[in-house]
């Protein structure tokens, strides 16, 4: 994922391929880690889609982030004892685990990678933002149509090919948890972008008909477009 944002050095790239080593199969519906537990792995995901998430008071599951190829996980509980949050695989999975102290070492060798990973830190705090901010002030369909636009452009991080159709790879239920909605009224929002010719649907696969209406519908903001790495520390 790295690669996507700055060309890496030949070191650099030997650097993110150590982390890689080892790869830990994990098969859909899974936890890869669980909040409020112990835990001194982090993981590079290499294969599959996973999600973070959690539990409510209620008993209902909010889904935070979802979670893509080249994605770092469990960096957030790299600074505490105790995992924030729940990660767990939504399709069948190849993460790479390694120490968390091998973290401190990247950083320490090669300032510009761990530059890179406060990058895709503030990355995701801002897009969690604009999901925070949706969810108290965004209508429901506003929140489905942000929704399904950020999943093609991640989606589209790995596969350049990919352009306005992609598979949805979810249930309705985990659409759900992630905009704060009952999976009836997901199929309801659904079913009006499909009416208004925004999206098309078949066989598990949406096609974005019209992504400049569909972007103003849920003002979205490609939260991985318009950056300034100007300030990175200088490769190797």
């Amino acid at each position: 994922m790295l690669s996507q944002l700055i060309d890496l050095s030949t070191v650099e790239q030997k650097a993110l391929e150590k982390l890689e080593e080892r790869h830990r199969s994990v098969r859909r519906g899974a936890v890869l880690q669980r909040e409020n537990e112990g835990s001194n792995e982090l993981y590079i995901l290499r294969k599959g889609l996973m999600m973070s998430y959690v539990l409510l008071d209620d008993g209902s599951r909010q889904i935070l982030r979802f979670l893509f190829p080249g994605d770092m996980l469990g960096v957030s509980s790299a600074v505490y004892r105790e995992a924030p949050e729940t990660l767990a695989a939504l399709s069948d999975c190849v993460v790479c685990p390694f120490d968390r102290a091998a973290l401190s070492d990247l950083m320490l060798e090669h300032p510009r990678l761990g530059a890179m990973v406060l990058v895709y830190s503030q990355i995701e705090r801002v897009a969690l933002t604009d999901r925070l901010a949706a969810l108290g002030r965004t209508s429901a369909k506003a929140r489905v149509a942000a929704l399904l636009l950020d999943l093609r452009n991640r989606l589209r991080g790995t596969d350049k090919d990919l352009t306005n159709v992609f598979t949805l790879g979810l249930t309705q239920e985990e659409v759900g948890d992630a905009t704060g909605l009952t999976a009836v009224h997901v199929n309801r929002m659904l079913r009006q972008l499909e009416e208004e010719h925004l999206i098309a649907r078949e066989g598990g696969r949406v096609t974005l008909l019209d992504e400049r209406a569909l972007a103003r519908a849920a003002n979205y903001v490609n939260r991985y477009e318009g950056l300034d790495l100007s300030w990175l520390p200088k490769g190797p």
